[in-house]
């Protein structure tokens, strides 16, 4: 059982439902996620990157894409949602109230955009230590020479 099975098995049943489908929906948009914790909170995870958490708070269900850009660039482009609020990199709606498959979908994919187009920025890591046993600088082979040792 992964971490977000386990948040909705204590979940009342309604609530469960609700947000359940909301990552059900997300996984069919990003199959290769996998659930993990980020920032705390139960999440799917692509690359290593937190892509959606969806918590249920006191008086509204929270929708954590982990980024105020895609929050800020997906409200530009939604039609208007009865009870929809957002605050940066969040979005509620209220307890109770069906997650528009729309919000979930372009959050995701917007998302989903950024995660993959910022590990294409990131340069590859190239290791510390040569694996050649060249004896060179830089080298965990080296040998030091210190006089007549």
């Amino acid at each position: 059982m992964g971490e977000i099975d386990e948040y909705l098995a204590g979940l009342d049943a309604e609530d469960a439902t609700i947000i359940a489908d909301a990552y059900a929906t997300a996984r069919t948009l990003v199959p290769e996620a996998t659930q993990g914790i980020s920032y705390g909170m139960p999440a799917l995870i692509v690359q290593g990157r937190p892509l959606l958490s969806l918590m249920r708070a006191k008086g509204h269900i929270g929708i954590y894409p982990y980024s105020p850009v895609v929050v800020a660039a997906v409200l530009e482009t939604l039609p208007a949602i009865d009870g929809l609020s957002a605050a940066k990199g969040t979005v509620r709606l209220p307890l109770g109230a069906e997650i528009p498959e729309i919000v979930i979908r372009q959050l995701v994919l917007a998302r989903s955009d950024e995660i993959r187009e910022a590990l294409a920025k990131k340069p590859a890591v190239r290791p510390r230590w040569s694996s050649e046993p060249n004896n060179g600088a830089g080298s965990p082979n080296r040998r030091l020479s210190c006089g007549n040792v």
